[in-house]
């Protein structure tokens, strides 16, 4: 739902004739985030930031959000449209990891609230730890560590193999699938692939024209597919008797594209020889609540909690690329690499004064925008402008500096479907 323009001028501190100065900007930094991502918001100008290592319930939340207008979190943190309603100082958010499912897109789009993340930045982290499963599966070492463990001391050869000339099907063939394939075939492995947009193969990856055919051909399955409707329970007990008998399997994905129970059955039965899971449907909140799942207990299983991109180096990695996203955006308006707003790639801007609107996607707004400042005689440098099917994102430049008095802020905020308006910054004197 969107906020109302009463809420707007509150928000907007339609007193204030300049932008709000960074240092009254309140960024809060939950569940950990690496240092780098406070250190890069400091470099860039901003002091007032809060860190805390733990993740937020919703009460707490709420509570915090009233003055917070930079939020950054991880998974754990639900941001529902309840939530993001207490938000009213809000401007943006930041995912520090690939995924965005904890957070109501939709219902933070409607607010005028673009959320970032980083997509890419923790690739290396999870290909190397599905590379190590491989190898640790044909190789038995979960059932023979956990045998050690007890006291057996089981050296025979039965069960253990080399990955080289073994067929890796990987389901998802996008950032994380592309280098897991350039890492096995390095090893040399044999690479079958699979995915619902036709996908250029990196190196001697053979494509498959359906996941049942890559089922049959692999040695080891493993996923790389995001959480949508689409992949809910899109590997099921019928698929897992679409495997060659023996075969492995690996989840890294999403807990959802997996029955738990379906997987948990064919390793039983010896159908599927092992698997190594990182994700799962239900997850532990935290460390003090207990993780259950029907898969624990077999010897051959590794299960993982979640922590496939959890690398020093990926999480480094991921406080940069998401905190320069969200100074960028604070800055000068820009939302490239925003994942539920038009997308616009903006220049910096010393000379000219900018105000960014955001508003319902309906026709005639751009021409009202330009009316505000026409009527003023006020000449426009620049205007950008990006609309999806809800809403649209137009920032406009103009030459000279605002005077108090001229009304400006409040004729943009009285333009029918206006969700949010913000004055950026001021030419210079």
């Amino acid at each position: 739902m969107a906020r109302s323009v009463a809420s707007h001028l509150v928000w907007n501190f339609v007193l204030e004739k300049l932008s709000l100065p960074k240092k009254k900007i309140k960024v809060l930094l939950l569940e950990n985030i690496h240092g780098n991502a406070a250190a890069l918001f400091k470099r860039n100008g901003y002091s007032n930031i809060e860190t805390l290592t733990g993740a937020l319930d919703a009460a707490e939340l709420k509570e915090r959000l009233e003055d917070v207008h930079i939020l950054g979190i991880r998974s754990r943190t639900k941001l529902t449209e309840k939530v993001l309603e207490a938000g009213n100082k809000l401007l943006t958010i930041g995912c520090f990891c690939i995924g965005t499912n904890q957070v109501d897109l939709r219902a933070a789009k409607s607010q005028g609230i673009p959320v970032f993340n980083a997509p890419y930045s923790n690739t290396r982290s999870v290909a190397e730890l599905v590379i190590a499963e491989i190898i640790m599966l044909f190789r038995g070492i979960p059932q023979r560590s956990w045998g050690a463990h007890e006291g057996e001391w089981d050296k025979t050869v039965k069960g253990a193999r080399e990955i080289r000339g073994k067929v890796l099907g990987i389901v998802g063939y996008g950032h994380i699938g592309t280098q897991l394939s350039v890492i096995a075939e390095a090893m040399g492995m044999q690479v079958r692939y699979f995915d619902t947009v036709e996908k250029l193969a990196i190196g001697n990856a053979v494509p498959c024209r359906s996941m049942d055919e890559l089922l049959a051909a692999s040695d080891v399955v493993t996923l790389h597919v995001p959480e949508t409707p689409e992949t809910k329970n899109l590997i099921t007990a019928a698929s897992f008797e679409k495997m060659k008998k023996g075969a492995f399997f690996i989840n890294a994905s999403r807990g959802t594209v997996v029955e738990i129970p379906a997987l948990a059955a064919a390793l039983e039965s010896k159908h599927i020889a092992g698997a190594a899971v990182d994700v799962f449907p239900k997850e532990p909140a935290g460390p003090d609540e207990e993780f259950a799942s029907p898969l624990r207990g077999l010897r051959n299983v590794i299960l993982t909690p979640h922590i496939g991109g959890s690398t020093e180096e990926a999480q480094e990695n991921i406080g940069g690329e998401v905190a320069e996203k969200l100074v960028k955006y604070s800055d000068n308006g820009s939302t490239l690499g925003a994942v539920n707003f038009p997308e616009v790639a903006l220049p910096p801007q010393s000379s000219a004064t900018r105000f960014m609107h955001i508003h319902s996607n309906v026709p005639g707004v751009l021409a009202k925008i330009s009316d505000v400042f026409s009527s003023r005689k006020i000449n426009i440098s620049g205007q950008y402008l990006r609309t999806d099917e809800d809403i649209g994102y137009v920032v406009t430049d103009v030459l000279g500096r605002i005077e108090a008095g001229m009304g400006i802020r409040k004729d943009l905020e009285a333009i029918p479907g206006t969700l949010r308006t913000r004055f950026l910054h001021e030419a210079p004197k």
